[in-house]
């Protein structure tokens, strides 16, 4: 609605958001075909793997496992993103969260599809997944995986499209006449016949709100059973009954840092800074201070457990990443991935967005390199009297990480320019109940304020 010519809060929100959807800019188009030479060159690593086997990797008899299986464990999760800052948020009613929701929805949906492809390449023979549905044991985490991760995907898939019923329909009506006749027909198709009616909306709302209910717990088990894979098996490192949580918490530590750095991207290409205020950030910033503090608090008692022990094989283990080889990696990840974004974060004498980033990007960079330590130095150490094995990545495998990667932002970038990336019906809904919410009086205000003191 508009009253004397101006735009109402609404309107100004339709416009801002669906304003990217409308076309694509040279610059748009460069990054994109950027992005998909980096997948075509994975691409074709991947067909050189396929013709020479593994052998054209770095793994063998001791190091059976190396980047593919690190890249599974980053993928899976950051698309924890999702989880928290979508599903928790929404059982506890966070209204702050409306704006960021679909983002970490769409980082959830998108990193498992990448991640679920990461063991199939490390299979080296792709038909032998079929094998393992068939074949395999149910007594076998690999199993186990495959189950968690199908309903995860299938899960999330629905959690994502169930909030965008009513934005299709926006954008049915608003794109309609100007829009191709394929993404006419598609925004019709995918709005269900969506009104807006009463009826609709308490439906819709309960899908939402039992699906919200659901995919906490399938998430929770996802990473849990990606810790089984390792802690079920007898390595020095990996044999630990905390690994469950361990990883769990790695997850949403990661989930965090990766939608603050998605969410400054689109806000500052997008001009989202309305929706996007500081307020969110310092919000995650404080979330993700919260996930360091218990991920810190696991990496100590880890390895000071495994320290204080110091079984043979341990002390191999402790040895090879604290001095050898492998040290490195580990402190980059201690000093790098914890260290500095808790002193970013806590300390505040720098711009808030800018600074958040910084950690959020440092913080994804430590805990690939934790995935590294924690899968590679383990198998490194040998279980018999024989000299330690040797891991190096040929081309082969950082041509096909680099694929990876290429294939998320690429996704992610697509997604953007045919989804709206903030959820508008949701948005405009917090923004009503906050102005039909009854004010204080002064009086009355102050007096609650000094109680609460």
């Amino acid at each position: 609605m508009r009253f004397g010519g101006t735009e109402s809060y609404t309107e100004r929100l339709e416009r801002t958001v669906l304003r990217p959807l409308a076309g694509t800019s040279p610059a748009y188009r460069v990054f994109v075909f950027s992005l998909l030479a980096v997948v075509l060159w994975g691409l074709y690593a991947f067909v050189v793997q396929l013709r020479y086997g593994l052998v054209s990797t770095g793994m063998r008899d001791q190091v059976l496992w190396g980047l593919y299986l690190v890249n599974f464990v980053f993928f899976i999760g950051i698309s924890h993103a999702g989880t928290l800052i979508s599903a928790i948020l929404r059982v506890t009613h966070a209204g702050w969260r409306t704006p960021v929701t679909r983002m970490a929805e769409m980082i959830t949906v998108v990193a498992i599809s990448v991640g679920a492809l990461m063991p199939i390449i490390d299979l080296g023979r792709p038909d032998r997944v079929w094998h393992i549905v068939v074949f395999g044991r149910f007594q076998s985490p690999l199993l186990w995986d495959i189950v968690s991760i199908t309903s995860y995907l299938t899960g999330s898939l629905i959690y994502l499209y169930l909030p965008l019923i009513p934005d299709f329909a926006l954008m049915r009506d608003r794109l309609g006449r100007g829009a191709s006749s394929l993404k006419r027909t598609a925004y019709t198709l995918l709005a269900v016949g969506w009104q807006n009616t009463p009826r609709q909306r308490k439906r819709l709302e309960r899908a939402i709100s039992i699906q919200a209910i659901l995919i906490i717990p399938i998430a929770i088990s996802v990473h849990t059973v990606v810790s089984f894979v390792f802690s079920m098996l007898m390595r020095p490192g990996w044999d630990s009954t905390v690994f469950g949580i361990y990883f769990v918490i790695g997850a949403i530590f990661s989930g965090i840092a990766s939608i603050i750095i998605v969410m400054a991207i689109f806000r500052r290409f997008f001009h989202f800074e309305e929706y996007l205020t500081e307020k969110h950030f310092k919000n995650l910033g404080y979330l993700l201070l919260t996930a360091l503090a218990l991920y810190l608090y696991l990496t100590v008692s880890e390895y000071l457990t495994t320290g204080y022990k110091l079984m043979v094989e341990d002390k191999h283990l402790l040895e090879i990443l604290l001095f050898g080889s492998n040290a490195p990696w580990f402190w980059a990840f201690v000093v790098g991935g914890m260290l500095i974004p808790a002193f970013l974060i806590v300390f505040r004498q720098w711009p808030t967005i800018p600074r958040l980033v910084v950690a959020g990007v440092l913080v994804n960079i430590g805990m690939w390199l934790k995935r590294f330590v924690i899968i590679i130095p383990s198998l490194q150490v040998p279980l018999m009297p024989f000299e330690f094995g040797a891991y190096q990545p040929t081309w082969v495998e950082w041509s096909i990480t680099a694929g990876s990667f290429a294939a998320f932002i690429l996704i992610f970038v697509i997604l953007a320019k045919v989804l709206p990336l903030i959820s508008i019906w949701e948005v405009a809904e917090e923004s009503e109940k906050k102005e039909t919410r009854p004010a204080l009086p002064e009086a009355e205000a102050r007096e609650k304020v000094r109680s609460l003191r």
